[in-house]
C-alpha cells in the first residue's frame, strides 16, 4: 500500500523525491555519505531550482563539489 502524506523532503525544500534520489546515487557514485552533505546539498539545489536554472547530472554534481568545498 502507497504511504499517504506529504514527503518531508518536498515540504522543506521542495524537491521532488526522484530529484531527491538522483542526488543521493550521485553522492554515493562519487563516494560521498549522502547524510553527511544532505543540507547543504539540497539547500543549494533548491535554491538553483528557484532561480529556474537547468538541472542536469553536471549542475547536480557542481553543487556536490560546493557543499564539499564549505565543509
Amino acid at each position: 500500500m502507497a504511504r499517504k502524506g506529504l514527503d518531508t523532503t518536498f515540504v522543506h525544500y521542495g524537491i521532488r523525491k526522484e530529484d531527491v534520489n538522483m542526488i543521493e546515487a550521485l553522492c554515493t557514485e562519487h563516494q560521498l555519505d549522502f547524510d553527511w552533505v544532505k543540507e547543504e546539498v539540497l539547500k543549494s539545489f533548491h535554491d538553483r531550482k528557484i532561480s529556474n536554472k537547468e538541472m542536469d547530472e553536471k549542475a547536480i554534481e557542481k553543487i556536490i563539489e560546493k557543499a564539499l568545498a564549505k565543509l
